[in-house]
């Protein structure tokens, strides 16, 4: 399981985070909901290591990550999709898939098969340039590249951003097969409600760097909950 407690999160002077406490269980969906600019990015690169917390604990597995390198947060088992995909376009997709080799041991550097069960127009695309794949694709391509460090949690920060309906259904089904087949946790930050009152096990909710609702998906249609939500 992974534990985010009472943590904070600056940059500079500007306080991003404010006392922040989740839990993500395994083999279930969590998902943070929030307006833009509430600090759920900012969560994330917490969790992930791209941003060192002021205080707080983060923890996964028993395992605290405070003050270790993504690399090794990555060797602990955090897959990682950020917002926005960043594949990389010069390369090909087989060769997106083989940077996520880098916190893997020789003998498990290779491309697993239901990647490609998963996403199986990355099978077909495997000698293309990233960047001539469309946005859905980039996105597939990119939870494909965090699949390969074999993750115990995956981390996706708004996965359904810019993607079309018919992608994000087959996100949504991906990520649900996961859950049921993997027994993984997944941390899931979003902005499209619909998505996580399909998906989710448990939300959140965020406003202004703090925690502000918490509860199973149905709690999202509260007028509590959609205070929080609506611009």
């Amino acid at each position: 399981m992974l534990t985010v407690e009472n943590v904070n999160l600056h940059y500079g002077a500007a306080q991003a985070l404010r006392g922040v406490s989740i839990n993500a269980e395994m083999g279930k969906i969590t998902c943070v909901l929030g307006r833009n600019g509430v600090g759920k990015s900012s969560l994330l690169r917490a969790i992930t290591g791209q941003h060192a917390v002021s205080a707080g604990t983060i923890t996964f597995n028993g395992t605290k990550l405070n003050g270790m390198a993504p690399f090794n947060r990555a060797r602990t088992g955090v897959g990682y999709v950020p917002q926005g995909r960043e594949i990389f376009p010069l390369l090909t997709v087989k060769e997106n898939l083989e940077t996520g080799y880098a916190p893997l041991e020789r003998k498990d550097r290779f491309i697993p098969d239901d990647i490609f069960s998963l996403f199986p127009v990355l099978d077909s695309m495997l000698s293309r340039r990233g960047g001539d794949l469309s946005g859905g694709q980039q996105q597939q391509l990119a939870i494909g590249r965090a699949m390969v460090t074999r993750p115990k949690i995956l981390v996706l920060d708004e996965p359904t951003e810019g993607i079309q309906p018919s992608i994000i259904k087959d996100i949504g089904r991906a990520i649900r097969y996961l859950r049921d087949t993997t027994g993984m946790a997944i941390l899931l930050v979003e902005q499209y409600l619909d998505f996580c009152r399909e998906l989710a096990d448990h939300v959140y909710i965020m406003d202004r760097g703090e925690i502000v609702h918490q509860g199973a998906a149905e709690t999202l249609d509260t007028p509590e909950a959609r205070r929080h939500l609506t611009v």
